[in-house]
C-alpha cells in the first residue's frame, strides 16, 4: 500500500459518483401481483418518478416531466398510493392531486387553489369501493395583516374526477395516517396539537363512515405521555398501533369499542420511526422491523443481509421492502420464506469491498454522566494508508432534526471522506431516536446543549483514543445538525473548522418564521415562549458569532422553506465583520437539502476544498475554489 497523507488520496469516490446513475428508492406499494417504487432521480433536476414491476417487466408510469412529491409538512412524504392498477399522486410544482392508469394521461382530483400549492395532499388511501381518497389535507392562506394561516384536516377527494372533496376530520393542529377499514365501515388516523410534535404526545381516533359521510368521531387512545403511530388494519378487520408508552414503540392491538391497547409484538427496541415525513410502514401482519444499534433485523428470523429496511409491505406470502446496508445502497426487495429476490437493484459502485468496511458502534462518556452514541469509520482504502506516524483528521457527523438518527446503511456520501484519508464518526447525541423514549426526552429543554457537548466529547473520545488527529478534528451539520455545528465552534476550542448546511442561526426566528409543523418544536426544546426569551437569545448561534474563530463553510438553498436563507446570512455577515475566513454559496433553486446533482456534486467538492485550504493539504481531485472572505 502506498502511503499518503490524509486529504491527498485520490478515490474513485468523486463528488460526481455520488450522483452519477444515482437513484433515491422512496415507498413502496403493493398491488396484487405489481409491485410499485417511487425512484428520486438526482440527474433529472432531482424529480421523483412511479415505476411498476409487473412479472419481469418494470416501466416507469408518471408522465416524463412528473415530480411526485408533496409539501405537506414541507418534509413530504406519502405522496401516492396504488389501488387496483390506478396510481394516486401528487404533483409537486402545483400540489395537486391526480390519478393516473398505466398507459393513460393524468386525470386532475383535486381543485385548483387561489394561489399557487396553497392546497395540499398526503398520505392517501381508497376506500374499498374504489370512490374515495381519504387523504391528509393541508390549506394555506393569507390571513389578516398580510400573515400566513396552514390549516391540517382530514378529507375524502372523490376519485370520478368531479373534485368533490368533503371534510373527514378537523380542529386539531395535524393528522396523520387515515385508514380505512377493510369493510369501509370505519377510519381512523393520528392527530396532535401544538406544541407536541408527533414523538411527543399523539392521539389515535376513529370515526364512522357510510356512503362518503362521516359520523361519530371518537378517540380510542393517547394518555397525553405517548406518541401513537401507524395505525394499521389487519384482513379480519383488526386494528393494531405502535405507541411507546413503555419507552420503545411496539405494536398493540385496539380495542374498538373501549380503546384498550394489548401488547402484541415487540421489545426493547423501536419497531417505528419518528414520524418526520407521511407514509412510514415498518410492520405487516406477523412481521415487523426491530431496530438495532448496529441496524434492523426482520421479526420473523429470516436472515436478510441489510441493515437499514423502509417501507415493508405484504404481497400473499412474500414481504416486500426498501433494504440497504453499509455496502450497499437501497434496492427494492422481495422476500418469500428463506429466498431473496431482488426487484429493483442498486447501483453497480464496482468498487472494492475494501472501501466500505462496517463502521464501529461506539459508546462513549458525555456531560452530566450521561451516554452517548455513534458509529466510527477509519480511512478505508486498498491502496493506501497514512505514512508512519500520520493520525487520521475527524469529521463529525451531527444529523438533523433534532430527533433523528445517524443511518444505518451506506452513505457514500461519508465514503468520499473514508476513501481520502478522513475518519467520520456519525453522531448519536442524546435525543436521537432508536434508543427509546427516555433517550429521546433527554433533550428537551437541552438543544443547543447537549447535543453540542456530545459532539464535543465523541472528538475528544476519538483523539484520547488515539484513533484519530486531535488537532485536525472537524464539525459539519445540517438543519439542526448546523445549529450544532456553530454552536460547538463558537463554545469550544475543540474544531479547526467546520461546514454549516442550513443551520438555524436564530432560535426566536424558529417561532416566527418558520413553517407550521415545527413552528413550536423549539418550546419543548428550548423553553416555553415568551418567558423564556432569554434562554432563546443565549443559545442563538447567532448571538455567539464573534466567538467563532475558526474558518467556517456555509451552504445553503435560496428557496428553503425549512431555514430560510436568512439564516446562513446573518452567520456569513457576522463572519465577515469578524475577520474570520467564511466560505458561502447560496444554490439556486434548490430548498431544504440538494437534490440537484450538480449542486450535490459543488457542495462535497467545496467541503474538501475548504478542509484543504484550512488544514493545509491539496486534494487529488481538481476543484473549483470557495470564494472565502
Amino acid at each position: 500500500m502506498q502511503p499518503l497523507p490524509a486529504g491527498t488520496w485520490p478515490s474513485p469516490i468523486t463528488a460526481h459518483s455520488l450522483v452519477g446513475g444515482a437513484v433515491g428508492i422512496g415507498e413502496v406499494v403493493v398491488d396484487g401481483e405489481d409491485v410499485w417504487w417511487a425512484e428520486q432521480r438526482p440527474e433529472e433536476a432531482g424529480r421523483t418518478a412511479l415505476v411498476r414491476r409487473r412479472g419481469d417487466d418494470t416501466v416507469e408510469i408518471t408522465p416524463p416531466a412528473a415530480n411526485v412529491r408533496t409539501r405537506v409538512h414541507e418534509y413530504g412524504g406519502g405522496a401516492w398510493w396504488v389501488d387496483r392498477g390506478v396510481a394516486y399522486y401528487v404533483e409537486f410544482d402545483d400540489q395537486r392531486l391526480r390519478r393516473i392508469e398505466p398507459g393513460g394521461e393524468p386525470r386532475l382530483l383535486s381543485p385548483e387553489p387561489s394561489s399557487p400549492r396553497a392546497l395540499r395532499y398526503a398520505d392517501g388511501r381508497v376506500t374499498p369501493d374504489g370512490a374515495w381518497f381519504v387523504c391528509v389535507h393541508e390549506r394555506h392562506a393569507v390571513a389578516a395583516g398580510g400573515s400566513s394561516e396552514v390549516v391540517n384536516e382530514i378529507v375524502a377527494v372523490s376519485t370520478d374526477g368531479s373534485q368533490r372533496i368533503v371534510t373527514v376530520a378537523s380542529g386539531a393542529d395535524f393528522y396523520a395516517a387515515p385508514r380505512v377499514s377493510p369493510d369501509g365501515r370505519r377510519v381512523v388516523w393520528i392527530q396532535w396539537m401544538h406544541p407536541n410534535m408527533p414523538w411527543d404526545s399523539t392521539e389515535l381516533w376513529i370515526a364512522d363512515l357510510a356512503d362518503g359521510e362521516v359520523s361519530n368521531h371518537r378517540r380510542l387512545a393517547g394518555n397525553g405521555d405517548e406518541a401513537l403511530q401507524e395505525p394499521s388494519w389487519s384482513d379480519d378487520g383488526t386494528l393494531t398501533v405502535a405507541t411507546d408508552r413503555t419507552d420503545w414503540w411496539n405494536l398493540y392491538t385496539v380495542d374498538l369499542e373501549r380503546g384498550d391497547l394489548t401488547h402484541a409484538a415487540g421489545g426493547e427496541y423501536d419497531i417505528v420511526e419518528p414520524h418526520w415525513v407521511f407514509g412510514g410502514s415498518r410492520y405487516v401482519d406477523g412481521v415487523h422491523v426491530a431496530a438495532g444499534p448496529t441496524g434492523d433485523r426482520l421479526s420473523n428470523g429470516v436472515d436478510v443481509p441489510y441493515t437499514s429496511i423502509t417501507s415493508l409491505r405484504r404481497s400473499g406470502d412474500a414481504l416486500v421492502f426498501v433494504g440497504a446496508s453499509f455496502s450497499t445502497e437501497s434496492e427494492v426487495v422481495r422476500v418469500v420464506g428463506a429466498e431473496i429476490e431482488v426487484l429493483r437493484p442498486a447501483r453497480d459502485l464496482g468498487l472494492d469491498p475494501a472501501f466500505f468496511p462496517q463502521p464501529e458502534f461506539i459508546e462513549y462518556p458525555t456531560t452530566d454522566g450521561a451516554t452517548a452514541y455513534g458509529l466510527f469509520s477509519a480511512p478505508a482504502h486498498p491502496d493506501h494508508e497514512l505514512p508512519a506516524g500520520e493520525r487520521p483528521p475527524l469529521i463529525v457527523f451531527i444529523h438533523g432534526g433534532p430527533t433523528s438518527s445517524a443511518s444505518r446503511q451506506l452513505r457514500l456520501g461519508q465514503r468520499y471522506w473514508t476513501s481520502r484519508g478522513f475518519a467520520v464518526v456519525d453522531v448519536d447525541y442524546r435525543g436521537s431516536t432508536g434508543y427509546g423514549r427516555a433517550y429521546r426526552n433527554l433533550l428537551r429543554g437541552n438543544w443547543c446543549r447537549s447535543d453540542v457537548d456530545d459532539a464535543v466529547a465523541a472528538a475528544r473520545y476519538l483523539a484520547d483514543r488515539g484513533d484519530v488527529d486531535g488537532d485536525r478534528l472537524v464539525i459539519r451539520g445540517g438543519s439542526a445538525g448546523g445549529t450544532t455545528t456553530l454552536l460547538a465552534l463558537a463554545h469550544h476550542d475543540v474544531f479547526a473548522t467546520g461546514t454549516n448546511l442550513f443551520g438555524v442561526a436564530d432560535l426566536e426566528a424558529l417561532l416566527t418564521d418558520d413553517h407550521k409543523f415545527e413552528s413550536q418544536y423549539a418550546v419543548s426544546l428550548v423553553a416555553p415562549w415568551p418567558e423564556g426569551a432569554d434562554v432563546y437569545a443565549a443559545r442563538s448561534p447567532i448571538n455567539h458569532v464573534e466567538a467563532i474563530s475558526r474558518p467556517l463553510l456555509v451552504l445553503q438553498g435560496s428557496e428553503d422553506p425549512v431555514v430560510p436563507p436568512a439564516h446562513s446570512e446573518k452567520i456569513v455577515e457576522a463572519m465577515q465583520r469578524n475577520g474570520v475566513p467564511v466560505g458561502s454559496i447560496v444554490f439556486d433553486g434548490e430548498g431544504h437539502g440538494f437534490r440537484r446533482a450538480e449542486n450535490i456534486v459543488r457542495s462535497v467538492e467545496a467541503e474538501l476544498w475548504f478542509y484543504g485550504h484550512v488544514l493545509g493539504f491539496e486534494p487529488a481531485d481538481e476543484i473549483e475554489p470557495v470564494p472565502v472572505g
